[in-house]
């Protein structure tokens, strides 16, 4: 190929107090000379690097004391022999990189001597006796394990390769890192030519293993796919798996854990072939997908959608390395803000940049309102966030219209969650797995992920029939996405509507979300209208799983005291305690929970003889799988046309320790919906007497003038959605 060679750096440098021992050519990967320089020469680093630093030097220091344990491959994630290795490549990083920064020989031998037992292991094993049925590794249960491995443990030999002898050179180079970069891209060529989170871990193995050992065909494989065509590998991920905006097709959960091997074999892409401008790819897309990854959060945790853990937010590891690069390539603030959440950073160049940025009083900034759209081309779906108030705590929607996600993806299209001051309020399930637990089935996605997790009825989306949207088939669902019609974002109004007419063969879904503030200084309030319309008359459920302690039910509720019974037998339902129901008069109810100090008042408006459900998950999980998580769901048994229209209204507060309430009632007191010539008009009375009238458009076009009249008021705008009060005066923009 006819491009710039990868060069070799000398690595050999003075340090203060100590010396680096010279050596011979090293590759450049994520440590370059001037910064191993500024960091080895600095009395004096930023609190966060440092405690990088003091971190690493412990884990070394306790695998020195205690001993290089090497076992042969015997247990699934969780088990011992799994995480005794994974820990091993992290010694075998941190080692490598103490060295290059210290230049402590003790540092040097210990990464040196469990690379030589890997080395006289690795080349006689077998595929794992837990492999798993699709990509099995040989060190671990499954090849993503073994590419992990790769990603760390590569990085250290390279800080101590110039410093051990040729002998030990071969020794483990011939014994693990050629065996192991070759069983992951040619001897498991199905897995390296993946469009997948899992190829591209493989690929930075085999890729940096390539400019380590001087061996372009690693590299060529690893940057170009084993064919050299461009259909597979780090180049085809970066493009097929990431959106326009930055957005990865798995969701935030995948996003941030593929994030690593993108921004460290980039980093080490760009040291040795500078020529190919990996930065600039895409209109750089790698600094777009650590924005994205950081934009799909709330209090430092990821959205779960899809098979996601909800504990992970931005201080998992993975992460580390992104808020570093990020910082570096277009030095948000947001970065040094994310850092002290972390409370740590990388021991590279960009990380001391980082940690010295982080010095001042870095604070999480305010949410802010964006689309990120789905697809390569940007074309399929998108996730809409809606953020309104200020601060880290404000509140923030997100409507998941995004395509399917692959297999991780859920069946939940046109789904919403909402979290308001510093809590997740209505909710996403996630995942249905403990990770690495051995007693949860090895830590593997557990039965009920298939069973419930995954399934329409565990989110906040409308479902039809009782039936998942396409029919709980992911590789179906992966031909197809919601329609964003339009998105809105300012103060004092925010906006998304989306439609899909194919998630269920004779029904077209719609659901729009309104997120606004009747007034400069009141909270945020959620208008969300769902409407399905099917060739005949079908049942349609819209649930709303939420968090929190009910404190106020609708009267028309009966609820089940004596003996509990499961809301259906498939799809989901098998796993719902339907915990008592009744019939919404006049079609509306009202349900109150409290979470973390704020009332929460559910107000629905549903068709005629539908039903309001209080629901629990847990049914039909002798393994207690399953959390047992709250939801109220509106069920309708009407026509071929269904309309739900529903309003989530954050109130007042309630001080335990002072033993105080305040606003315990909502101040909504009645909805009502009218339609007019093109236009649904929603009004909200409130229990004083005003009145907020939201009025959508049918038609999704922002330069449509709308001009209406509704009883003595003429309503007038521009756009899909407007905010009015009872005099017809618009109240969604900054100016009144």
């Amino acid at each position: 190929m006819n491009r710039m060679r990868r060069t070799f750096i000398l690595v050999a440098m003075a340090l203060s107090g100590s010396s680096l021992s010279s050596g011979a050519m090293a590759a450049p990967l994520l440590l370059s000379d001037t910064a191993a320089r500024q960091i080895a020469g600095n009395s004096d680093l930023p609190l966060l690097f440092q405690k990088g630093l003091n971190d690493a030097k412990k884990r070394v220091a306790t695998s020195e004391k205690t001993g290089i344990d090497v076992p042969a491959p015997k247990d699934p994630g969780g088990g011992y022999s799994h995480e005794r290795h994974k820990v091993n490549g992290q010694i075998v990083y941190d080692a490598g990189y103490l060295y290059r920064l210290t230049g402590e020989s003790h540092y040097r031998d210990h990464a040196r001597d469990i690379l030589l037992r890997y080395a006289a292991m690795y080349p006689s094993l077998p595929l794992h006796p837990e492999r798993k049925n699709q990509s099995p590794g040989r060190l671990f249960w499954q090849a993503l394990n073994e590419s992990v491995w790769l990603v760390y443990a590569i990085q250290g030999y390279n800080e101590v390769r110039d410093d051990l002898t040729a002998a030990e050179r071969k020794q483990i180079e011939d014994g693990v890192f050629r065996p192991m970069a070759e069983f992951l891209s040619t001897g498991s060529p199905e897995m390296f030519r993946k469009i997948h989170n899992h190829a591209t871990w493989a690929a930075a193995g085999v890729g940096m293993t390539g400019y380590v050992l001087g061996d372009e065909r690693y590299s060529d494989w690893a940057i170009d796919g084993l064919d050299g065509d461009g259909s597979s590998g780090f180049l085809a991920q970066l493009d097929q798996l990431f959106s326009p905006d930055g957005y990865y097709t798995e969701g935030p959960y995948y996003q941030r854990y593929a994030l690593l091997p993108f921004v460290v074999f980039a980093q080490a892409i760009d040291a040795n072939e500078p020529d190919r401008k990996i930065f600039e790819r895409r209109d750089g897309i790698v600094a777009k997908a650590i924005a994205a990854t950081v934009a799909m959060t709330y209090e430092g945790k990821f959205f779960p959608v899809n098979d996601a853990i909800k504990e992970k937010g931005v201080d998992t590891s993975e992460l580390l390395y992104g808020a570093a690069l990020g910082y570096r390539l277009t030095g948000d603030p947001v970065y040094p803000a994310i850092a002290r959440i972390q409370g740590e950073t990388v021991m590279t160049g960009e990380g001391l940049a980082l940690a010295k940025a982080a010095q001042t009083n870095a604070a999480m900034p305010t949410p802010q309102s964006m689309l990120l759209r789905d697809g390569p081309q940007g074309d399929q779906g998108g996730m809409a966030i809606l953020g309104m108030g200020k601060g880290a705590l404000a509140q923030t929607i997100v409507a998941k219209d995004t395509g399917q996600g692959m297999g991780h993806g859920h069946f939940d299209k046109l789904s919403i969650m909402l979290y308001d001051n510093g809590h997740e309020i209505l909710t996403d399930y996630g995942a249905a797995r403990f990770l690495n637990v051995p007693s949860k089935q090895g830590g593997r996605y557990l039965p009920e992920n298939d069973s419930f997790a995954q399934q329409t009825v565990a989110h906040n989306a409308p479902v039809v029939n009782e039936e998942s949207h396409f029919a709980g088939d992911w590789k179906e669902g992966q031909k197809h996405w919601p329609t964003m019609r339009y998105t809105r974002f300012s103060d004092r109004l925010n906006a998304v509507s989306a439609t899909i007419d194919d998630a269920y063969p004779d029904a077209v879904l719609t659901r729009t979300s309104l997120q606004f503030r009747p007034g400069a200084e009141a909270e945020p309030i959620l208008l969300d209208v769902v409407e399905v319309d099917t060739d005949s008359a079908q049942p349609v459920d819209l649930p709303f799983w939420f968090n929190g302690q009910v404190t106020n039910l609708p009267k028309s509720l009966s609820i089940r005291t004596d003996g509990l019974t499961p809301l259906g037998v498939k799809n989901g339902y098998q796993h719902i305690w339907n915990l008592g129901d009744g019939a919404l008069a006049d079609g509306t109810g009202r349900l109150t929970w409290l979470t973390g100090g704020r009332f929460y008042s559910l107000h629905t408006l549903a068709p005629p003889a539908s039903k309001l459900a209080l629901i629990r998950a847990g049914a039909n999980d002798p393994e207690f799988n399953l959390r047992p998580e709250m939801g109220a769901m509106v069920r309708t048994r009407g026509s071929g046309k269904t309309r739900i229209l529903t309003v989530l209204e954050p109130h007042g507060r309630y001080d335990p320790a002072a033993e105080t309430t305040v606003a315990s009632e909502p101040r909504i007191a009645d909805l009502k919906t009218v339609r007019l010539d093109g236009a649904l008009v929603v009004q909200m009375t409130t229990k004083a007497g005003g009145t907020i009238q939201a009025v959508i458009a049918d038609n999704p076009s922002e330069t449509v003038r709308h001009d209406l009249r509704h009883g003595k008021l003429r309503l007038q705008w521009n756009g899909p959605v407007a905010l009015f009060d009872g005099t017809g005066k618009r109240i969604d923009q900054p100016d009144g």
